[in-house]
């Protein structure tokens, strides 16, 4: 059996001195789509945060390929082959569609992924290539923050709130693009607010509530009585 790409284990989180985190464990398998929904304030970008080497832990606490990488920088973790989609997108300002795009790329690291392939998973990017990123629509600008962290050539993809803000289609249509990501070799890691969205697109399923994961299932069986159970503890 083959080992999973991504085992956190016993993970605890802390900003300063409040524990965000309590003992998180769960395991991702190549090419496996896991969603994480919950509450705001549940921890869940605490958590993408964490496995990003973003915010300290344990070094055994998260293994990558095998590897323990949880007390690494967050370049490092990059390097390794995980990219993070960050809520907000954070794109630069100053620079053009393209040179965002560049930007991810700067590592160089094997696989498919170039900017001819980007522009192929979203042609709208290949017309406005020139223009500063950030004049674009909001849908436009997450793709350009999902294309940028995809020039790295990871194995997994931190997406975290990639449909805050936008329209129900154009929510729909970035999501269309995700079998086509995860067809390239690439795992990923969907934390979500639109709980149809994730579910349709990811095998497994937690839910973290004040830290803590409080369901654990395969995305096909969980019911809505499951989540609003896991949602508020009830």
């Amino acid at each position: 059996m083959a080992e999973p790409l991504l085992v956190v284990k016993d993970l605890d989180s802390f900003y300063g001195d409040f524990q965000a985190l309590f003992s998180i464990s769960l395991e991702l398998g190549a090419r496996e789509v896991l969603a994480v929904i919950g509450a705001n304030g549940a921890g869940k970008s605490t958590l993408l945060k964490t496995i990003a080497g973003l915010m300290g832990a344990r070094d055994d606490a998260i293994r990558f390929e095998g590897a323990p990488i949880g007390a690494m920088a967050a370049h490092r973790v990059v390097a390794r082959g995980i990219a993070l989609v960050p809520e907000g997108r954070r794109l630069f300002a100053s620079l053009s569609v393209e040179e965002n795009l560049l930007v991810g790329g700067q590592l160089r690291r094997p696989g498919p992924w170039s900017l001819a392939r980007v522009y192929d998973l979203f042609p709208v990017l290949a017309d406005r290539r020139d223009v500063p990123a950030t004049s674009l629509s909001g849908g436009q600008q997450q793709m350009v923050a999902i294309g940028r962290a995809l020039m790295s050539n990871p194995s997994l993809l931190l997406c975290d709130e990639i449909s805050l803000g936008l329209a129900p289609t154009i929510v729909r249509d970035i999501y269309a693009r995700m079998p086509q990501i995860v067809a390239e070799g690439t795992a990923m890691v969907i934390v979500e607010q639109d709980i149809g969205q994730a579910l349709a697109a990811a095998q497994s399923v937690i839910c973290l509530q004040e830290g803590r994961i409080a369901l654990a299932v395969a995305a096909g069986s969980v019911t809505r009585a499951d989540i609003a159970a896991a949602y508020f503890g009830v």
